[in-house]
């Protein structure tokens, strides 16, 4: 077990810079995971700490030692890919054998690392299958199952639950936690999916065009976004964003409607009288036309999810969404009125959509 250091870590394809500087220290035993959209350069990242890919400048750190010019085999990490990568004419237990054997281990130190790794994935069972007799979420525990039993310093994986079912996704998940929670293994994780980021991670790193636009807990990104990006990436339905305009301690929206600005007294007195921003709110913090700051737009769509109701409405050019109780049931095409609580919205600067704090 150890820990992982990016220090200025550059990836290039001739002139098309991939990954652009990253900075970044994963401490011993911590569950890290990268996020963004497809192309940000998470699993590029991941692929060069693997030893899959060479490194174009900086250096990987693995605990004290400089893995830069280090063959994967000498790097003492397991990667778990999204395609499973098992070997389809060997059993699990041969599967998961496989690089133990290679390394010399003796086989009755084999046998209790599989047989401890497959009761605690809940394979036991499985041992004498092949892959093709196996289901998805079946074959993504083998793939579990043989890195555990490499007992590596680190564990990396590369989007591994994208080729399961939402049910399955579910369970996995909760399984791969469950796994750190016991093994307590340094586990870098590469994921576009923001609900397996928040879940899973103890911190967060969020990925944009290369570089890192914002590292923190889960909590941390969810309440304090540092940009547009992240407050729009992180949250699910995403966060709302409107533009305005803040006059006398105000936010004046395009539409008309306006918000109290609650930003440590008026806005005239913390230098943002006049200035053009952008307001981010999330569908869960908008509460009942009673209570908080009233806003009003004209409804477009209703979604009854049965748990709560999603009301996506008009704010001037904005469209939003709130997170209702399940009872609330608006038509399309009416007003609706609806309450937001000013210490809940979030103020994004509109020319370089950065926070503003």
């Amino acid at each position: 077990m150890s820990s992982v250091s990016f220090r200025r870590l550059e990836k290039s394809y001739g002139s098309l810079r991939i990954v652009k500087g990253i900075d970044l220290e994963i401490a011993d035993r911590e569950f890290v995971v990268l996020v963004g959209p497809s192309g940000c350069g998470k699993s590029t990242t991941l692929r060069m700490l693997a030893g899959l890919e060479s490194i174009s400048g900086g250096e990987i750190r693995i605990g004290e030692k400089v893995v830069n010019k280090l063959p994967p085999r000498e790097r003492d990490i397991a990667m778990v890919f999204q395609d499973y990568a098992l070997y389809p004419h060997k059993t699990v237990y041969e599967n998961m054998a496989f690089s133990l054997k290679v390394r010399g281990v003796a086989a009755d130190e084999i046998k209790a690392r599989i047989t401890q790794a497959a009761e605690m994935l809940g394979i036991g069972q499985l041992l004498e299958r092949r892959p093709s007799q196996l289901s998805g979420g079946q074959r993504q525990r083998v793939a579990m199952g043989r890195a555990i039993v490499r007992r590596p310093q680190v564990f990396l994986f590369d989007e591994p639950l994208s080729n399961l079912d939402a049910k399955l996704r579910g369970q996995v998940r909760t399984e791969i936690k469950r796994l750190h929670q016991a093994i307590g293994t340094t586990i870098i994780y590469v994921t576009h999916d923001q609900v397996e980021a928040m879940t899973l991670a103890d911190r967060i790193v969020i990925l944009k065009g290369g570089e890192i636009e914002q590292v923190g807990t889960p909590d941390e990104v969810y309440n304090s976004p540092a940009s547009i990006f992240v407050g729009g990436f992180i949250g699910s339905p995403a966060m709302n964003f409107a533009k305005g305009v803040v006059q006398s301690g105000e936010i004046v929206f395009d539409g008309g409607e306006h918000l109290p600005l609650h930003r440590n007294g008026a806005g005239k007195a913390n230098g943002l009288e006049g200035r053009e921003v952008v307001v981010g709110i999330r569908p869960e913090h908008f509460v009942s036309a009673g209570e908080g700051q009233p806003l009003s737009g004209r409804v477009q769509v209703v979604e009854p999810l049965g748990s709560d109701t999603l009301i996506h409405f008009a704010l001037g050019s904005a469209t939003l969404t709130a997170r209702v109780a399940p009872e609330m049931r608006p038509q399309p095409g009416e007003i609706l009125s609806i309450g937001v609580d000013p210490s809940r919205i979030h103020l994004f600067d509109a020319a370089t959509e950065r926070a503003l704090n």
